[in-house]
């Protein structure tokens, strides 16, 4: 049995990419899931958090390792015969080179921060997706419930041409406090509502 491969992309910087990649992988490992994440990012945002990871706990219970964008298909046929789980996290851009992540993908995972002009962005990382015949998960971040504008963004994603999950994420200190400690929020000295989001997310990755 082959491991289950979770591309996470989105064209603008900042929609919380490596965010959800982090504490989708951290609850795996808490739930005894043998997991790779694969930065194909040059920012190395996913690298950094990997290396203070282990600067921290020593064994940071994950495989880690960086590709370009053409070697995704190599190093995925490699690590979804190691492990349960590969989490690829991808440039903020849509282009040619975007093309095998989302190949590879059993699931595509595109975040989208509570904004419009984070929603308009979306539109090229599906345009690529159905070439290669899939269809994404959307995933609201950032959200601040309740809002007019959190209306407004939940109606125009459940019209583009992705499945937008019904689990979002709230706008929490706790996500970018445990990101910057090599944590997930899950791994919080105090878990809280974060951690139900997070699960209930990773049931929905996963089920899908």
């Amino acid at each position: 049995m082959v491991g289950k491969v979770i591309t996470v992309a989105q064209q603008k910087g900042g929609a919380g990419k490596t965010t959800l990649a982090v504490n989708l992988a951290t609850l795996l490992m808490k739930q005894g899931q043998r997991v790779a994440l694969l930065d194909t990012d040059p920012q190395g945002s996913l690298g950094r958090w990997f290396m203070t990871r282990r600067a921290a706990l020593g064994d940071a219970g994950v495989d880690f390792s960086t590709s370009s964008a053409w070697g995704v298909s190599y190093e995925v046929e490699k690590l979804r015969k190691l492990v349960d789980v590969v989490i690829v996290d991808t440039p903020p851009k849509v282009d040619s080179d975007l093309r095998p992540a989302l190949r590879e993908a059993d699931v595509i995972l595109v975040p989208i921060a509570a904004s419009l002009v984070d929603l308009w962005a979306t539109e090229g990382v599906l345009d690529l997706a159905r070439r290669e015949g899939k269809r994404p998960k959307l995933v609201l971040n950032r959200v601040r419930g309740g809002t007019r504008l959190d209306a407004e963004v939940r109606a125009a994603a459940a019209a583009l041409e992705g499945d937008l999950l019904p689990v979002a994420l709230a706008h929490r200190v706790v996500y970018a406090e445990t990101l910057g400690q090599g944590l997930g929020a899950v791994e919080a000295a105090r878990t809280g509502p974060a951690t139900a989001e997070v699960t209930a997310l990773l049931h929905a990755v996963m089920t899908a």
